[in-house]
C-alpha cells in the first residue's frame, strides 16, 4: 500500500483534531449533569495527565525531572497556574451557567486577543486590519450576548458571559507564554499539569472538602475530557502542524470546529441552535481570519 504524502497526512491528522475538539462543549454540558464544575475539573485534570505521562514516555523526548533547570520549573508552575488550574475552573464555570453554543462559541474569540497580547508583550507592531478584526469579531460577541438583540445591549447572563470571555483572555495569555517557552511540547504540557493538579489540591483543601468521587457517567465524562480536550488531541494537532508544508495549510481547520461542534450541541446536548448563533460566529470567525489572512500576507 503506498503511503501518503505528508500534506495528506497532515490534513488527516487536522480533521481528526478539529472533530475531538468539536465535541468538548457538548462533553464539558453533558458532564455537568453529573460532577459539579470543580469535581469534573479535578478528575478531568488526572486523566489528562495519566494520557500524557503514557504519551511522552512513549516518545523519544522523555521528560526528565531530575533535570529540569529553575528556570523550567517556575515557568511550569506559572503556565500550570493559568492552563489547567484557571483558565478551566472559569470555562467550565460559564459552561455551568450558559448553554452550551454560547460558552463554546465565544471562547473562540481568544486568537484575536492573541494577537493584541502580541501587540502588547512582543512588540508587534498594530496594524488597521487588526482594529477592523476586532470589531467584526466584537459585533459576533455582543449578537450572540445579546441573544440576537445588539442594539438593545441588553447581555442575557453577565457574570456567564464575563466568565468565558475571560476564560479566553486567560487562554491567550497562556499562548503569550508558550510560545517564550521553547522547551518540548508534550513533556512541557505534563509538567503544566501536574502544577495545575497542585493548585486544584490546594484549592479544595482551601475549601474544607475533596473531590467528590464519580458515578459512571461522570468518571467517563471526565475521562473523554481528558483524553479529547487536555491531552491526546494536542498530540494529534501537533503532527498535523509538523507534516504540513506549511501551517497556515492546516492551521485555519480549527475554525471548523465550532461550527461543527453546534452539530452535537444539537444532537448530543438537545439545544435548539439558534439563528443569532450562527450569525454570531461568523462574524467572530470572520474577524480572525481576516486578521490571519493580513499575518500572511505582511
Amino acid at each position: 500500500m503506498q503511503k501518503l504524502p505528508h500534506q495528506q497526512k497532515a490534513y488527516l491528522y487536522a480533521l481528526l483534531a478539529v472533530l475531538f475538539w468539536s465535541t468538548i462543549s457538548s462533553a464539558f454540558k453533558i458532564t455537568l449533569h453529573y460532577l459539579h464544575f470543580e469535581d469534573l475539573l479535578f478528575w478531568s485534570v488526572v486523566s489528562g495527565i495519566v494520557v500524557l505521562g503514557i504519551i511522552n514516555g512513549a516518545g523519544k523526548k522523555r521528560v526528565r525531572f531530575c533535570s529540569l533547570s529553575r528556570k523550567a520549573w517556575f515557568s511550569s508552575a506559572l503556565m500550570g497556574f493559568v492552563n489547567p488550574f484557571l483558565y478551566y475552573l472559569v470555562l467550565i464555570k460559564a459552561y455551568q451557567l450558559l448553554e452550551a453554543q454560547v460558552a463554546g462559541t465565544l471562547n473562540y474569540i481568544w486568537p484575536l486577543l492573541l494577537v493584541w497580547f502580541s501587540i502588547l508583550f512582543l512588540g508587534q507592531k498594530i496594524q488597521i486590519r487588526a482594529v477592523v478584526a476586532i470589531f467584526i469579531s466584537f459585533i459576533g460577541i455582543i449578537i450572540i450576548g445579546t441573544g440576537g438583540h445588539p442594539l438593545s445591549l441588553k447581555f442575557s447572563h453577565p457574570l456567564g458571559l464575563l466568565l468565558v470571555v475571560s476564560s479566553a483572555v486567560l487562554w491567550a495569555a497562556y499562548w503569550i507564554l508558550n510560545m517564550k517557552d521553547p522547551r518540548e511540547e508534550t513533556g512541557k504540557i505534563l509538567l503544566n499539569m501536574l502544577f495545575g493538579l497542585f493548585y486544584l489540591t490546594i484549592y479544595f483543601a482551601v475549601q474544607g472538602r475533596w473531590p467528590v468521587i464519580p458515578s459512571t457517567a461522570g468518571i467517563l465524562g471526565s475521562v473523554y475530557i481528558g483524553i479529547f480536550e487536555m491531552g491526546l488531541t494536542f498530540v494529534i494537532w501537533l503532527k498535523a502542524l509538523n507534516y504540513s508544508e506549511d501551517t497556515a495549510k492546516v492551521s485555519n481547520l480549527i475554525y471548523l470546529s465550532p461550527f461543527l461542534g453546534l452539530f452535537w450541541i444539537s444532537h448530543a446536548v438537545g439545544e435548539n441552535i439558534h439563528g443569532y448563533t450562527l450569525i454570531g460566529l461568523t462574524f467572530i470567525i470572520g474577524g480572525i481570519l481576516l486578521q490571519q489572512w493580513k499575518k500572511r500576507a505582511v
